[in-house]
């Protein structure tokens, strides 16, 4: 693919990858998800992000840790970003969004905080993104460990979701801080109601669950997912008492679908 306009005013550079194809069913995205790129060197996540070898993976735009900003596929294009994903029952994913990876080394690598000009960047680039695309509801910018939660856990829990939401971006509640000692839990592999009503709620915020009365590792799965990204004081994948109660006010807040 040839040199593209960039479709934001904040893009440093446009490298095209050749990896990409048409949005299937759906025009104009409708979610946002932020991954990190989880290799050892920006150079070669870019390379990757470019390569024709298998798997074939791109993504709208790449973030540096200096808060440059490239982008690789047009957003009118889809981009090969969340692999094998579900969000309130959508499994095309990357059909219904815009990929941004952001240069991290990940939890494989040390995992480093975000640095503040990366974060700024993110920010302005994912409010560019938002005044373009009116259909993108706060509560679809998610992070690849939301939508595929059995496989993936970037961009983590040192991600600053509570500053992009105060900014304008996401969606967001102040969650309940864990108790050292909690008798109100949901423990991993219990069954029963309060297995049946977690999993409801999960499912109903858009969380891929199994339907059944056991606390399996799907579940559990989804539950470190929903730490990560709204309580990530602790990421056990236990369903205390802070946890239940933080989704339960995020459900409430975002109404019904």
């Amino acid at each position: 693919m040839s040199v593209f306009p960039a479709d934001s005013r904040l893009v440093d550079r446009v490298v095209p990858s050749p990896n990409h194809g048409e949005r299937v069913g759906h025009g104009r995205p409708d979610m946002i998800v932020l991954h990190y790129t989880g290799m050892p060197t920006a150079e070669g996540a870019l390379e990757r992000l470019c390569s024709l070898d298998a798997p074939r993976v791109s993504s709208h735009y790449l973030v540096y840790e200096d808060g440059r900003i490239l982008q690789l596929v047009p957003e009118r294009r889809r981009a090969q970003h969340a692999g094998i994903s579900s969000w309130e029952g959508e499994t095309d994913i990357n059909s219904r969004s815009i990929g941004i990876e952001i240069v991290n080394p990940g939890h494989g690598y040390g995992y480093p905080d975000f640095p503040e000009p990366q974060i700024e960047a993110i920010i302005a680039l994912c409010r560019d993104i938002l005044a373009r695309h009116p259909a993108i509801l706060p509560h679809r910018v998610l992070a690849h460990s939301d939508v595929a939660p059995s496989r993936k856990n970037d961009p983590g829990e040192k991600f600053p979701w509570g500053r992009l939401h105060a900014a304008g971006v996401g969606h967001w509640v102040e969650p309940v801080p864990p108790d050292l000692v909690d008798a109100n839990v949901v423990p991993p592999w219990n069954r029963g109601p309060a297995v049946v009503e977690l999993k409801q709620v999960l499912a109903v915020y858009g969380y891929e669950v199994t339907e059944s009365d056991e606390f399996d590792d799907a579940t559990r799965q989804a539950v470190m997912a929903f730490q990560r990204h709204f309580r990530p004081a602790r990421v056990d994948g236990i369903a205390d008492r802070s946890t239940a109660e933080t989704l339960r006010r995020l459900t409430a807040e975002r109404g019904p679908r």
